[in-house]
């Protein structure tokens, strides 16, 4: 078995889902040398999430913003945890609903995401700076 792993840092986005599949990729190229294994992405942040969608139309991933913005809404009177701001714990929240992790087959040294599938890094703060990502990639 083969053994590979990889911390990145992603520059500052705007908040909303943003695909980072190329940035993965790019980050572990060992991921050749794999015949069938998994890969897993995970990201060391308690406000920022990661998921896999849609890839291909960009409405898909504003109405992900939408939708999350409307089922954990900012200025929330019964949220007590506001330290950084209104967007504080609603985005923990929406970060705690996605997780923190998507892991990953790869099949022929490639991540095995079905053709219209793509890794999102979905950040819910209004400036949430860089976001530390491990990329672990282990198999035959």
């Amino acid at each position: 078995m083969k053994l590979f792993q990889q911390t990145i840092s992603l520059p500052p986005k705007r908040r909303g889902f943003h695909l980072i599949t190329a940035e993965i990729s790019r980050a572990i190229p060992e991921l050749s040398e794999l015949k069938a294994g998994m890969c897993q992405v995970f990201i060391q942040h308690t406000s920022a999430s990661l998921t896999i969608n849609e890839n291909a139309d960009p409405t898909v991933r504003a109405d992900f913003e939408t939708f999350f913005n409307k089922a954990v809404p900012e200025n929330d009177p019964d949220f007590l945890h506001n330290d950084e701001g209104s967007d504080d714990m609603p985005a923990h929240l929406k970060a705690a609903l996605l997780g923190n992790q998507v892991l990953i087959p790869v099949r022929h040294g490639r991540l095995a995401l079905g053709i219209w599938q793509g890794i999102y890094l979905c950040e819910h703060r209004n400036h949430g700076g860089s976001r530390t990502v491990v990329i672990t990639a282990w198999g035959q």
